[in-house]
């Protein structure tokens, strides 16, 4: 499961860096066009995610998993071979949404599934950790390929001609593919509880049936099994005091939309074609990877609400450094750290833009906050849900990116050209002032609205 989280990780982090400048540079739309079909993919995702949740509890993971893998490998495989606009993205994007979709919930609920709960902070710190060596993966694989083949290069593929953007999609198909084999590997009906581990054998519903009707009576059972389930689910009290909660989670969720879909194109315009944004990016990954098993081993005893507390604190304060003067900056950028962040670790030549060390800091301390806070998002929802509804809760955690999303949607495409133009004067300063103060409501409104949204914890004290 563990291997499964990192590689879906590393093809969605791939295509989630490289959609929007995709969508401009391969079909000529403008940044707030742009911005907006990847809004309504996004969405179109969040939405299928919170749905498909009690799908899963109804039909298992394995099942879940396997539909999604296949509508993820149709989806990429159509982006990378189609250069009609209106079959790449309606045919692209749209299966690709259900099928990340569909894995998200299996994910969060074999975690809660294979782990008792003296294991459960550290496994979700786990997989989040190897969630993070996919993006670090991911985010080195967009800069080498970039920079093999230039930022509007081309590669031959079985004879079609595609795009860098496209190349990289064509990775992440390849990726995709190797998923396959690991979900066929996953163990039917396997528990871990705090009495050791149960396997619970599962029956075929449809003896007798070929595989076409047994997949046909599967989705019809499943679907109703679905409104069942989300009709006791909306029914439970802990479910709209947990839906408030990840309401407010999702103004922190804002920051990691904003470097997913609009620091790349910000990267580029300010610090030249070609710059390493992926690896800039990628150093949230690495100290992820180190801080969030020591957080999540020395923070166990502490409950998950008090813990995204403090992250949330962190994550928003981190974000005000991009919006101060670049002039500030300067000194660092010509002394050791400058040299080192740009010289050695990115492997840049010449003088050090400012932006070069003002990133680095702002993502060091956005990962600080990371550590804290994020795994244990994932946590309090499986740790609140009632037995047999970890999938459908697993999938409310990701929630707040459903209105991070529309919040992007909404005003980063018009502060990109207002504030990042392609061509003209820029202060971008105010784009992330702006990112800034929003992502601040979550941590002042989880603080002061605690008593009101905080839902006892399994196997927490009060």
């Amino acid at each position: 499961m563990f291997l499964i989280k990192l590689l879906a990780y590393a093809a969605y982090a791939v295509t989630n860096s490289t959609l929007k400048l995709w969508l401009s540079s391969d079909f000529g739309y403008d940044d707030k066009q742009a911005l907006g079909l990847v809004l309504a993919w996004s969405i179109s995702m969040t939405v299928f995610t919170l749905l498909v949740g009690s799908l899963t509890d109804a039909i298992g993971l394995r099942k879940t998993f396997f539909l999604g893998v296949w509508f993820c490998l149709i989806g990429r495989a159509v982006m990378v071979f189609s250069s009609i606009k209106w079959l790449a993205v309606t045919g692209g994007l749209l299966p690709l949404a259900l099928g990340e979709a569909l894995g998200t919930p299996v994910l969060v609920a074999a975690v809660r599934r294979y782990s008792n709960t003296q294991q459960r902070s550290i496994s979700f710190s786990l997989a989040y950790a190897l969630m993070n060596v996919g993006a670090i993966m991911a985010a080195f694989i967009f800069d080498y390929v970039r920079r093999g083949l230039g930022e509007y290069g081309h590669l031959d593929v079985l004879g079609v001609q595609i795009s860098t953007y496209r190349t990289l999609f064509f990775v992440s198909l390849i990726i995709e593919f190797s998923l396959l084999p690991l979900v066929y590997f996953l163990r039917k009906g396997a528990e871990f509880t705090d009495e050791g581990l149960k396997i619970v054998s599962e029956p075929a519903r449809y003896s007798g049936q070929d595989l076409w009707n047994s997949l046909r009576l599967t989705v019809r059972d499943g679907a109703n099994e679905t409104v069942r389930l989300f009709g006791e689910l909306v029914k439970q009290p802990g479910f709209y005091r947990l839906l408030a909660f990840l309401l407010l989670i999702a103004f922190l969720k804002l920051i990691f939309m904003q470097m997913y879909y609009v620091f790349p194109t910000f990267g580029i315009r300010e610090l030249g074609n070609g710059a390493p944004v992926g690896r800039l990016w990628g150093i949230n990954g690495i100290l992820v990877i180190i801080l969030v098993p020591i957080v999540g081993a020395f923070t166990q005893k502490v409950s998950a609400y008090r813990v995204v507390i403090l992250g949330g604190i962190i994550s928003a304060a981190s974000v005000f450094v991009m919006a101060l003067p670049t002039k500030w900056f300067q000194g660092i950028a010509d002394g050791f750290f400058g040299h080192w962040v740009a010289h050695i670790y990115l492997g840049v030549s010449g003088s050090v833009h400012p932006y070069y060390v003002m990133i680095a800091i702002f993502v060091v301390l956005l990962s600080v906050g990371e550590a804290f806070y994020s795994p244990r998002v994932y946590e309090y929802a499986a740790a609140i849900a009632p037995k047999g509804q970890e999938a459908s809760y697993g999938a409310l955690s990701y929630m707040p990116f459903l209105l991070a999303k529309i919040l992007i949607g909404t005003f980063s495409g018009m502060l990109l050209q207002k504030f990042c133009p392609e061509t003209g004067p820029r202060n971008s300063g105010m784009l992330w002032l702006a990112v800034a103060i929003t992502a601040s409501i979550a941590p002042i409104g989880i603080l002061v609205f605690r008593r009101y949204i905080r839902v006892h914890e399994a196997g927490r004290s009060e």
